[in-house]
């Protein structure tokens, strides 16, 4: 319709949630109405990273909830009887309806009008946090160069500087700094330090199975903080690592505060029933002291994690979408198996006494962060203290 105002804002967060749940960039620009090539432009410009305006957030008003206020406000309804429908604050309502009354005195409130508007103006510059501050800028590059990852750097910054909050800078910033053209700051070059070395980032799932969202889990928000500060052990992360197209799978699984590693094997898929079958199987040997909480990203291949936590009686909590620093021991390990298991080969090969061979030589390998014990040698000290129940032999 001629005068109609257009979306982009809106297509763009339809595309980006699609791309985010495993749909492969040209067919998530079909299927919001735009040709693959602008969609590939989007992905490009933006370095594979959703841009932060288009995040869809508690605070800001979706279109659809635009499109409720205007038809709640045709019918006669008030700020407060459409804040309480909308389960808003009455001043967000107000605000929202007067957004257009200047430029528009007069008119009756359009969700579309509305919506194009708020685009407009989220689109107003603000200064990244490595663009504007010189020291940190140059901190955090010279511990890329030396391939620091951006983990790393971030929390070795609050132990460097914890009364400076001016030199802290989270992971997703640093990423976002180098991925995302115009975001300031780092040059995209420095992404050949990140252990993926890609220029881009990568949207992840393609497989249709890995992405989507699982019922009834529960957020890594909610867990305890102390699994956070590795004091206590029984706090663990896993993943899977994939094989040749996607076809093969190893489950690696790590004990936080020793580094201990277990690998599950699934020669013949990596579904939910597999993995659930092997986490149990392997985390059932565990003594009950070391089976607390597991961490996992949103993989679909944890569809049975309810069942996973009755049987292993283990607290499970999901990561937020692409944010692998959240399970930072497990990636680093996944990093260390792919000497063992490389990227581009048939996983299912592997036996699972060549799984457990390997868990072992990692488990008896000794780590800097344990005083140079090995995490068997951790493990074994932590379950020989008086307090613990005994356990299972763990260092074969």
């Amino acid at each position: 319709m001629r005068g109609r105002p257009r979306l982009p804002g809106e297509l763009q967060r339809r595309f980006w949630i699609l791309v985010r749940i495993g749909v492969g960039v040209p067919e998530a620009a079909v299927a919001v109405g735009v040709s693959p090539r602008t969609g590939s432009g989007w992905f490009d410009q933006a370095g594979g990273v959703m841009p932060s305006m288009l995040e869809p957030t508690g605070r800001r008003l979706s279109f659809g909830e635009r499109e409720e206020i205007a038809c709640l406000r045709a019918t006669g309804s008030g700020v407060r009887e459409i804040a309480r429908h909308l389960h808003r604050d009455p001043s967000t309502i107000s605000r929202e309806l007067g957004r257009l009354s200047l430029s528009s005195p007069g008119q009756p409130y359009r969700a579309s009008t509305a919506q194009a508007d708020a685009d407009v103006k989220a689109k107003r510059p603000k200064p990244a946090k490595l663009a504007t501050n010189l020291v940190l800028r140059r901190h955090v590059q010279a511990k890329l160069e030396l391939n620091h990852s951006p983990e790393q750097i971030s929390q070795r910054l609050r132990q460097d500087y914890p009364d400076d909050p001016e030199m802290h800078v989270s992971p997703e910033t640093i990423y976002q700094s180098i991925y995302v053209q115009g975001r300031g700051g780092l040059r995209r070059e420095l992404a050949k330090h990140l252990r993926t070395g890609r220029v881009r980032r990568a949207p992840r799932g393609r497989d249709g199975e890995r992405r989507g969202r699982i019922p009834g889990m529960i957020n890594i928000s909610e867990r305890p903080a102390e699994v956070d500060d590795r004091a206590v052990p029984g706090h663990w992360e896993g993943d899977l690592i994939i094989g040749q197209n996607g076809a093969s799978a190893i489950g690696t699984i790590v004990e936080r505060k020793t580094g201990f590693v277990l690998l599950l094997h699934l020669p013949d898929n990596h579904g939910a029933l597999a993995v659930e079958e092997q986490i149990i199987t392997k985390m059932s040997d565990l003594p009950e002291i070391l089976r607390l909480t597991l961490t996992w990203d949103q993989g679909r291949e944890m569809a049975n994690h309810a069942q996973i936590a009755v049987a292993t009686d283990l607290d499970i909590y999901f990561c937020d979408p692409h944010a692998p620093w959240q399970r930072g021991s497990n990636e680093n390990t996944n990093g260390l198996l792919r000497q063992y298991f490389p990227k581009s080969t048939d996983l299912s090969v592997h036996g699972a006494g060549y799984l457990d061979y390997v868990a072992a030589e990692l488990n008896n390998r000794p780590r800097k962060r344990l005083n140079w014990r090995t995490p068997a040698e951790a493990l074994d000290e932590l379950l020989s203290q008086p307090f613990n129940p005994p356990g299972v032999a763990l260092t074969g």
